[in-house]
């Protein structure tokens, strides 16, 4: 399935710019912690003083920005919600009225905030926007006079409005310092969306972009009952996924040299694919296939499939991302953790040392002890060659 990927997101928020701004409406409503409604605006968005302009542009880009699989998921309108009635279709509504129907404006307000959980103040933001899609030529270069389509959006923002904190500022009229006027400030946002989705530069009314400033909080509530879309598992439960099904796959082979080779697999993935707008995501074949490539053994995969299904979903794709840590390589045990820069994770390897099992480290003289360089070997050791002269036994 095609969705946004990371060039279709950077067409968008280069919109949000004095010279290629496309909003042609800006409304919003300040909620209560109680859940009463305080105050609304509305305005034609190129109206309003510049200052205001830019921090508008600044929460908007913010909407769009993070990681795909994390702070950003492409969501899907299952059927039924484009019927008369339905989630998608009420968006359709409000997209098409280009939010002037002030009923349909606070029915949309009344339906975030029944469905929004938050204690505290906040501010919703909605813009309806019309872009002008540029053809592009064949060797990718855009041709402003060569637009068939026009791409119109709402973007959607939630945003935390806070009461500055207390402090003693300067008062150049009275050339004193006094206690600072405490304001209430609209934050960046805490979540949003982008409606309809702008997949291969085009409308695709049947998707939308959600975002999240917290990958684990996902507001399940509002995604069901505003949206009406399928919610994918948060970053954090992909992960969880993916080692159960590393564990139980794998079961007794579930062992240091093929855990570390699974994590050696997925860094050449990330690195081969780094320069790609999609984000890199492994499907069930995939991520079998990840596991018998890095030494598990196929006949213990006979029910990988329905292993799979069960936690992650039938046709649920894992995002490499969110899976591993690309960044850092770790080992943990109750009392040590040993973290290696991941490109050299060859350099650990199991050893039977006087009868156990060991973690080995090869080390030269390069070595800091709490900041502090120290030396491997006691001086006047020989270390020409052997075991002890280049290994730490952990």
């Amino acid at each position: 399935m095609i969705h946004m990927n990371k060039k279709d997101i950077g067409e968008i928020k280069k919109q949000f710019t004095p010279d290629n701004c496309t909003v042609t409406r800006l409304c919003g409503c300040y909620v209560d912690g109680e859940k009463n409604k305080l105050a609304q605006l509305k305005e034609a968005f190129l109206s309003l003083p510049e200052e205001e302009i830019f921090k508008y542009f600044e929460i908007f880009r913010k909407a769009l920005s993070g990681t795909i699989g994390r702070n950003l998921m492409n969501m899907e309108f299952p059927l039924h919600t484009e019927d008369y009635g339905g989630t998608q279709e009420f968006l359709m509504r409000l997209r098409e009225s280009r939010l002037t129907d002030d009923q349909l404006l606070d029915a949309f307000y009344d339906k975030v905030i029944a469905s929004y959980d938050c204690a505290e103040n906040y501010l919703i933001l909605l813009i309806h926007a019309a872009y002008d899609i540029p053809g592009k030529s064949t060797d990718g270069l855009e041709m402003f006079d060569a637009s068939d389509e026009v791409y119109e959006y709402l973007l959607c923002c939630i945003c935390p409005v806070k009461l500055s904190k207390p402090g003693l500022a300067y008062n150049a009229q009275e050339n004193c310092f006094q206690n600072r006027i405490r304001d209430w400030l609209v934050e960046m946002p805490d979540l949003g969306f982008l409606f309809p989705a702008f997949t291969e530069r085009s409308t695709d009314i049947h998707s939308l972009l959600y975002y999240t400033k917290k990958p684990e909080e996902l507001h399940d509530n509002l995604v069901d009952q505003l949206l009406g879309c399928v919610l994918p598992l948060s970053a954090g439960n992909q992960k969880e996924t993916f080692h159960t099904l590393v564990e139980t796959s794998l079961g007794e082979d579930c062992d240091f040299e093929v855990v570390k080779t699974i994590h050696e697999k997925l860094n050449e993935l990330a690195e081969a694919k780094k320069d790609d707008p999609e984000p890199l995501a492994l499907d069930k074949a995939e991520v079998k296939a990840l596991l018998v490539q890095s030494g598990a053994d196929q006949e213990k995969l006979t029910d990988f499939d329905a292993q799979y299904e069960a936690c992650a979903g039938t046709d649920a794709p894992l995002m490499v991302s969110n899976v591993t840590n690309t960044r850092k390589f770790e080992i943990k045990t109750p009392d040590i953790v040993i973290t290696v820069n991941p490109e050299r994770a060859d350099l650990i390897e199991t050893k039977m040392i006087e009868g156990r099992r060991c973690l080995v480290i090869p080390v030269d003289d390069h070595v800091q002890l709490n900041g502090i360089s120290v030396r491997t070997v006691p001086f006047g050791e020989d270390v020409s060659g052997g075991e002890a002269a280049g290994e730490e036994e952990f």
